[in-house]
């Protein structure tokens, strides 16, 4: 905390436009002990800093410069964060301080948890990495005031398997992410401990293809979602360029030209990355990409395949998996509910001429 009483006594005196003698005559002390106080000498006694407080018709509070902090816990930790992103060490130092006010609070406790654990990442330093297992140890007894639902049990326990692998013990990290992996959350996890730190590759293969698989399908759905929100903001280049990638992303997937759910999804980016182009005054390439996605589709609609087992390295897993299709709940489905979602007259035309002239 930064105090300026110096300052303060100066600004004050020279808004009442008096000298240090006029001052130092008004308080009776000497030109001597004001010069040492403005200069950050000395400071005035207890009573000599009231009687100043009087004379400039203020506080001591605001002579002193102090300045009271919000420490209630969202302000608190909000500055906490704050020293977190500029990587201050100080912010250890402020977490234990929250601690110390907020022992039981879940919220408190779990984001210190994290923070030290943050820390423990660069300096691997055990002392912190076990002050923030303890932490996290108590944040699951503290988890039914929780009301984050980006946090759980599961979260927790993904914190702690780091903490042990930070601190060398590899078995219990695995064992902590093999026990706590719903919907196989934690298999890219696993998977690298096996293959990289375990030296136990073969066993990684099941559960790095799974990971895979699902990082696929989420990484698909988030550029069609990303498609929709550049629509509403009529950012139609950043939707060219996340659906010129999405569609160069798909094509590197594939080993083969089958009728498996991937191609089919990879029309359905196609006719996004039509729509991106149109919108960019790009007629002819969209002509082009639309054709791309109509012999996909009729590729997969003369013998479907829902099973993702052309797809590069998927093929691994040792049962077969499918990929969601994002638009099977529309009222047309596939391309033609895309495209009714999109709700665009030329594109709309555009496949529709596309299919009647194959009739």
């Amino acid at each position: 905390m930064k105090l300026t009483l110096s300052e303060n006594i100066r600004a004050f005196r020279k808004q009442r436009k008096l000298t240090q003698e006029k001052l130092a005559e008004a308080l009776g002390v000497t030109v001597g002990a004001v010069y040492k106080w403005e200069s950050g000498l000395s400071q005035p006694e207890l009573g000599i800093l009231v009687e100043l407080a009087d004379f400039f018709d203020t506080s001591v509070d605001a002579l002193l410069g102090y300045r009271a902090r919000d420490n209630r816990l969202d302000a608190a930790l909000e500055r906490l964060i704050s020293l977190c992103g500029d990587m201050d060490p100080s912010a250890l130092t402020e977490a234990e301080k929250i601690l110390g006010k907020y022992p039981h609070s879940f919220k408190a406790v779990y984001a210190c948890a994290e923070i030290i654990l943050g820390f423990s990442a660069m300096d691997r330093d055990p002392a912190k990495i076990r002050r923030a297992m303890e932490l996290l140890e108590q944040a699951r007894v503290l988890l039914p005031q929780n009301d984050d639902p980006a946090v759980s049990e599961v979260t927790i326990c993904g914190s702690l398997a780091g903490a042990h692998f930070m601190l060398g013990e590899k078995e219990k990290s695995i064992e902590l992410l093999q026990k706590n992996n719903p919907g196989g959350i934690f298999n890219s996890e696993i998977g690298l401990l096996r293959a990289v730190y375990m030296e136990r590759p073969e066993e990684a293969v099941p559960v790095l293809a799974d990971a895979l698989v699902n990082s696929v399908s989420g990484l698909i759905t988030a550029i069609i979602s990303y498609v929709f929100v550049f629509r509403s903001r009529g950012d139609w280049a950043s939707a060219l360029d996340i659906t010129t990638w999405g569609a160069d992303f798909m094509a590197g997937l594939k080993t083969e030209n089958t009728s498996d759910s991937l191609g089919k999804t990879h029309a359905e980016i196609l006719v996004l990355l039509a729509y991106a182009q149109l919108k960019s005054g790009l007629r002819e390439e969209a002509s082009a990409s639309l054709k791309k996605a109509r012999v996909m589709e009729q590729r997969f609609d003369s013998r479907p395949n829902y099973s993702m087992e052309s797809t590069r390295f998927a093929g691994l897993l040792d049962q077969p998996v499918i990929l969601l299709d994002v638009f099977s709940g529309t009222e047309a489905g596939g391309i033609s509910g895309l495209i009714s979602l999109l709700g665009d007259r030329e594109l709309s035309e555009q496949w529709k001429e596309l299919t009647e002239n194959e009739q």
